[in-house]
């Protein structure tokens, strides 16, 4: 019979101790549907290098700041088709308000 050493015991006690632990984020994640708020402003834009459009239909979005729950991502811009005849891109910005910071736009709408 082999015997384990202490150090393999105590390593394994605690990793089964702290496998069901779950750390919440320091700002809350929206769900679906649910409004997104951040504590702080995003940081300045990216200045984006824009490749040339795959398509003369093709129209530029601009990458954003998203807030993750803890801090701010950058999401790079791409190249889309409008999904209507005459829609443009509305640009996502974050706006200031009561409880934090709010995205708002980020959308196709008619022009």
């Amino acid at each position: 019979m082999r015997l384990l050493r202490p150090s393999f015991l105590i390593a394994a006690a605690a990793s089964a101790l702290l496998g069901g632990c779950v750390v919440a984020p320091a700002y809350p994640v929206a769900g679906p549907g649910e409004a997104i708020y951040a504590p702080m402003a995003p940081p300045p834009l990216y200045t984006e290098v824009v490749p040339v459009a795959p398509s003369p239909v093709h129209v530029w979005i601009n990458g954003y700041w998203g807030w993750g729950g803890s801090r701010y991502d950058w999401r790079p811009g791409h190249w889309a088709v409008p999904p209507r005849p005459g829609y443009t891109w509305q640009p996502r910005q974050w706006q200031h308000g009561p409880h934090g910071w709010q995205p708002r736009g980020g959308r196709w709408g008619p022009r």
